[in-house]
């Protein structure tokens, strides 16, 4: 057995709204991550992570925002799609690890949701998502509550 890992990455502004979509759970917030698609920043760089683990590009290229189809869509769809796309090449998901940095709200409860919203969007047991946040110590315009970023490290293996 072969294995590849990869790295996503991505970062959004932080705009009006009344919720927050990471790792596709719904999170009440006085301000919204604002994108083409929902600004799912976890699940954008899972599915970065993934693509660049088998050397498949990145999400710009296989979900354009160029794309009206993808305009205010759930992020959830771009990883079960991704999923179906690594699958018809002889891929199958090990696991994720990621990390949300953002200065608030706090997000530790969500993160058992968030797993299971993964796993199940991939096809994996939700033990093998790993989903952790960070605060920037108030610094950046992830600590000045501009923005929240994740990066994500996946584990692909193929015969």
């Amino acid at each position: 057995m072969k294995f590849r890992v990869g790295l996503g990455f991505d970062l959004h502004r932080l705009g009006p709204g009344d919720q927050l979509i990471i790792g596709g759970v719904a999170i009440p917030h006085d301000k919204s991550l604002i994108g083409h698609s929902d600004g799912d920043v976890l699940i954008h760089a899972v599915t970065d992570a993934l693509l660049g683990a088998c050397g498949l590009g990145n999400i710009g290229q296989i979900f354009p925002d160029t794309d009206p189809q993808f305009k205010g869509i759930s992020s959830v769809h771009f990883l079960r799609r991704t999923a179906e796309l690594l699958r018809s090449r002889g891929y199958e998901i090990g696991n994720i690890d990621s990390n949300i940095l953002a200065e608030r709200p706090k997000l530790f409860p969500y993160f058992p949701q968030m797993q299971i919203r993964i796993a199940e969007a991939l096809g994996i047991p939700a033990g093998d998502i790993s989903v952790k946040a960070k605060t920037m110590e108030r610094t950046g315009v992830i600590g000045t509550g501009e923005a929240i970023a994740a990066e994500a490290i996946a584990l692909v293996y193929f015969e």
